[in-house]
């Protein structure tokens, strides 16, 4: 390497450690699609000296070969695009890395792992979270190479599913997110840590949870307000491994929303209602309208997203699941796609609401400070 090239390594190198410095979660986008890699800052307390900095969280990987659903004559895709990230190995190479920019993961001599730091470890992927049945979110081959020990917390179709793959030793149905019970933390499952929960948001109108979300809740930015703790509810038998300093106290938590679908904006007034309160730091939504002839709507698509994001008032609002696959089958023949753009979303929304406040809040125009960013393939992004 010579020395522009080495001195520009360098400044990259930097500029990644001082970004990973501010102990912030990092999305990873990899691939065109719906598949995630989110990384969660662990608490204070939950850091011991050389041990790892983030709790890792796999989301809808699907990278090479094919999806089918119900069979190949009826509905197949494959991705258009080729994936930044290929196979889980290489997820897990990359959290490895950011491990180790980030200081969790000392390195030995030779620039191996350090045992004594709390590096020998199975896997960086703390655990798997999946957001529908279907073969493009819950896919097989991809699942099949995460190490069996990693707990997946799946809809409950998908569970199913999961658990004839006989392979992963801890598969938990997701909790629905609801009124009734707006607290987070009483859906934080064993073995999640007590920092942070998973679980579902669906519409009453959805009987099929075909538009619904993933619901990520954490408590660990040190300047939200502090909020009493509830007990924890547990289908399993797991210990807290990353136990709090203090059991009596936990602090109020922020969240990614993550809807492939989309989600009906009226079903997250439940966010706007948590107690305690529910920040969102990232809403994963796509742009694309899509649907089966006139009759079917499946994603949601901007209109819809720019009305939940005036709902959640999110600091990210993120795209996904907008790849155009190439595909085949009789689904393919009725598939009809309207590609978007935030522009064209938002003036749709001044007309039908007359420039009215949906939410009752604020004056002037309410679609002002609407944004959207753009995570490509094999993107990251510090949600600061």
């Amino acid at each position: 390497m010579d020395a522009p090239s080495a001195q520009l390594h360098l400044e990259v190198r930097d500029a990644v450690v001082r970004a990973l410095a501010t102990r912030r979660p990092l999305l990873h986008h990899l691939n065109a699609d719906t598949s995630w890699l989110l990384q969660i800052p662990r608490p204070a307390s939950a850091v011991k000296h050389g041990s790892r900095v983030y709790y890792n969280i796999l989301i809808d990987p699907w990278f090479v070969g094919g999806q089918s659903d119900v069979a190949r004559w009826f509905s197949q895709q494959w991705h258009a695009i080729e994936s930044a990230v290929m196979s889980v190995a290489e997820v897990e190479e990359l959290a490895r890395q950011i491990e180790i920019l980030a200081g969790g993961l000392r390195l030995g001599k030779g620039r191996t792992p350090n045992k004594d730091a709390g590096a020998n470890v199975d896997t960086f992927i703390d655990a798997v979270a999946i957001s529908h049945e279907f073969t493009d979110h819950c896919h097989k081959e991809t699942l099949l190479e995460v190490n069996k020990d990693v707990p997946v917390f799946a809809t409950e179709k998908a569970a199913t599913l999961i658990h004839s793959f006989s392979h992963f030793h801890t598969i938990l149905s997701i909790p629905t997110f609801t009124p009734s019970n707006p607290d987070w933390r009483s859906h934080s499952l064993l073995p999640l840590p007590s920092w942070l929960s998973i679980s579902r948001l669906t519409a009453p109108s959805d009987s099929l949870y075909y538009h619904s979300a993933l619901l990520i809740s954490f408590s660990t930015h040190p300047f939200l307000p502090p909020t009493p703790a509830r007990k924890r509810h547990s289908s399993s038998h797991y210990p807290n491994p990353f136990p709090t300093s203090d059991s009596s106290t936990s602090e109020a938590a922020e969240c990614v929303i993550y809807t492939p679908h989309g989600i009906p904006y009226t079903a997250l007034e439940v966010i706007r209602n948590a107690e305690p309160a529910l920040h969102t730091l990232a809403f994963l939504h796509g742009l694309h309208d899509v649907s089966i002839g006139s009759a079917q709507q499946l994603n949601l698509g901007a209109k819809n997203g720019v009305l939940a994001q005036r709902v959640l008032r999110a600091k990210y609002w993120v795209g996904t699941h907008d790849e155009v696959k190439t595909g085949g089958g009789i689904v393919g023949w009725f598939l009809r796609r309207k590609i978007w753009t935030l522009k064209d979303a938002i003036e749709w929304a001044r007309k039908e609401e007359g420039n009215m406040e949906i939410d009752g809040e604020g004056d002037g125009d309410e679609w002002e400070d609407v944004r959207f960013e753009e995570v490509g393939n094999g993107e990251s992004r510090v949600l600061e």
